[in-house]
């Protein structure tokens, strides 16, 4: 037996990962929807779209199981048991499908569960998806407020744009981050989407624009925030002995990491930091076995401008407080050292929420496959996603490499 293990370690068909011998995952197939307003497509309708576009990227006729990533679609078209709705709709009706709820890092979270079922040897591929639909006339406000502290935050009439305008405001007051340098974040990722087909708002955009933009809560304006949207997003998980019949088209799961902080931003010692961010990279690098300096690019939850700088902070991208001047000086654009948000991000490729991190894998993929066109960065070898819930109260991190 002991032999017999040597043998699958050293041909790749095993790893051992945190102490336990798991089988090597890859994403073989991707698709999803263009991001928006998607007024003649039901929840249903853009889920199998992009479900379809997947499983035909991977050519592939069959799944083992499916995981379906969504934040409130309860709140937003008054539908639950979607695991179950997404396998019928899409000619799946008897495998085991279900749905995952972490508030905004649902799709990322839905994505590690099926990893680990391909990892853990109980199934050979693996769909996973996200999805929203959340502009068919729901409360979008009174929905995303369910993934903050009901009693001692959103009682009290705080949302998201008013939590995260005072992670800004104590970020510019401990670190001297400029309205300016926020400004720039929105620019940057405008600029990314242009060059993004499936992005919701492709169009450019000034730093004067975003400061004069309507404000929703000081710092923080219009500009500076990651829009409502419809869309879903999907990727095929294999074992690597399926993966390797892709002919090029695989991209190795190398790592994945996921935490939770407080809730309430209150509770927090400092709420300029985002510890679950942190603590799901340290245990994503620590699986993958790489560091900040390894990779080649990143997606981010940019919900909003402050949390992109943030975020690269405690990605180790940048040392704590750094954050500002680092997207200021260039360095998280496509040319520059950590290419971060190529896709346009959350502002410009729109968010719906369930689906974000699922779309963040996909960008990865087509970037690590060379396949990303006008926003393609050369010589992309190692990929991670960042997708987090809340302000900051859930967090999962990804990894994934082109060999």
């Amino acid at each position: 037996m002991l032999l017999c293990f040597q043998w699958l370690l050293m041909f790749g068909v095993f790893s051992v990962k945190r102490g336990y011998i798991m089988r090597e995952v890859a994403v073989i197939g991707c698709g999803m929807t263009k991001f928006g307003e998607l007024w003649k497509l039901s929840l249903r309708d853009i889920f199998v779209e992009a479900a379809l576009k997947a499983i035909d990227d991977a050519k592939v006729d069959r799944v083992a199981s499916m995981y379906v990533g969504s934040m409130t679609p309860g709140l937003f078209v008054g539908q639950e048991h979607i695991g179950a709705l997404m396998a019928d709709y899409l000619g799946m009706a008897h495998i085991p499908a279900v749905r995952i709820e972490s508030a905004c890092c649902s799709g990322g979270m839905a994505f590690r569960l099926g990893f680990f079922e391909v990892a853990s040897g109980h199934s050979d591929v693996v769909l996973v998806g996200g999805v929203e639909k959340m502009t068919d006339g729901a409360d979008v406000t009174y929905a995303l407020a369910t993934a903050a502290d009901q009693e001692y935050e959103v009682y009290h009439g705080v949302t998201f744009p008013g939590l995260y305008a005072m992670i800004a405001r104590a970020h510019m007051h401990a670190y001297g981050t400029t309205r300016e340098q926020l400004a720039l974040v929105s620019v940057k990722n405008h600029h990314n989407g242009s060059l993004n087909p499936n992005a919701q708002f492709p169009g450019e955009i000034t730093v004067d624009q975003v400061i004069k933009a309507t404000v929703v809560a000081d710092p923080l304006t219009v500009l500076d925030s990651s829009p409502v949207s419809d869309g879903a997003a999907c990727v095929i998980l294999a074992s690597m002995d399926v993966a390797r019949k892709m002919k090029g088209q695989a991209v190795k799961v190398l790592g994945t990491g996921a935490a939770t902080d407080t809730l309430a931003l209150h509770a927090r010692k400092d709420i300029t930091k985002l510890e679950a961010v942190k603590r799901s990279a340290e245990a994503a690098y620590k699986m993958a076995g790489v560091k900040p300096a390894d990779v080649s690019l990143a997606e981010v939850h940019d919900c909003f401008s402050i949390a992109e700088i943030c975020i690269i902070e405690e990605l180790g991208f940048v040392d704590k407080g750094k954050g500002g001047p680092f997207t200021e000086q260039g360095h998280t654009a496509l040319t520059g050292k950590i290419p971060v948000n190529t896709s346009g991000g959350l502002k410009s490729k729109g968010h719906p929420v369930g689906a974000t991190g699922v779309a963040q894998v996909v960008e990865i993929v087509e970037q690590l496959r060379g396949s990303a066109g006008k926003r393609q960065i050369e010589n992309a070898k190692i990929g991670l996603t960042q997708n987090m819930g809340g302000s900051g109260a859930s967090s999962v991190v990804h990894i994934f490499s082109n060999a």
